[in-house]
């Protein structure tokens, strides 16, 4: 796990090969990232909290960190 630099996202490592980002303040599930092919095993923003890097299945991923707003969201 991984808090974002202002503490306000949190994002989660998963054995289910996605990354979560999360409010921090209410829990709620603000973005789920899919792309690795095994277990994540670690999570980290950068110092803007724009990016999320993500390590797992032998591979390294650059993300966006910026959640969509609700409106455009599936």
């Amino acid at each position: 796990m991984s808090f974002s630099p202002y503490g306000k996202r949190l994002a989660s490592a998963g054995y289910d090969q996605t990354v979560k980002v999360w409010d921090a303040q209410t829990g709620q599930e603000a973005l789920t990232l899919k792309g690795h092919t095994s277990q994540v095993e670690s999570v980290s923003f950068s110092p803007d909290g724009k990016r999320l890097a993500s390590a797992g299945d032998g591979t390294v991923r650059v993300w966006d960190a910026t959640p969509l707003p609700e409106a455009h969201k599936q």
